[in-house]
């Protein structure tokens, strides 16, 4: 089975959780954290301040690493490695996702999340109050 590394970017701000939907794919209209694959000779790390410049226009820092996950999609096998992080330059500009929600702990289950963000949205939501 194909395998894709991907990194996710878990974008907090005043104790809300930053959630894009997806325009475009299979998934379409699925919600999901922004960022991207990881292309040869790049960390996970520079590959996601690239993904998100190029998907929000906006400049990141990363506080921590969180987890990773992995899923077997029909198609794939996914490696996804998250971060929490933070917006240090800009405001978010939709460039590829069709909507997008700063979402508090309570709220994380209110949009239909990507099979392979279920396993992250638990964590999150369970520990929170320490973002």
């Amino acid at each position: 089975m194909k395998k894709i590394n991907v990194a996710a970017a878990i974008i907090v701000n005043d104790g809300k959780i930053f959630a894009t939907q997806r325009g475009y794919g299979a998934w379409k209209d699925w919600w999901e954290f922004p960022g991207g694959k990881i292309e040869p000779g790049e960390t996970p790390e520079e590959a996601l301040a690239r993904e998100i410049r190029e998907e929000l226009d906006v400049e990141i820092e990363i506080d921590e690493f969180c987890t990773t996950v992995e899923y077997d999609y029909p198609e794939f096998h996914l490696v996804m490695d998250c971060f929490i992080c933070r917006i240090t330059e800009g405001e978010p500009v939709l460039m590829e996702h069709e909507a997008a929600k700063w979402l508090a702990a309570d709220e994380l289950s209110s949009v239909q999340w990507l099979p392979s963000d279920i396993e992250l949205i638990e964590k999150l939501a369970g520990r929170f109050g320490n973002i």
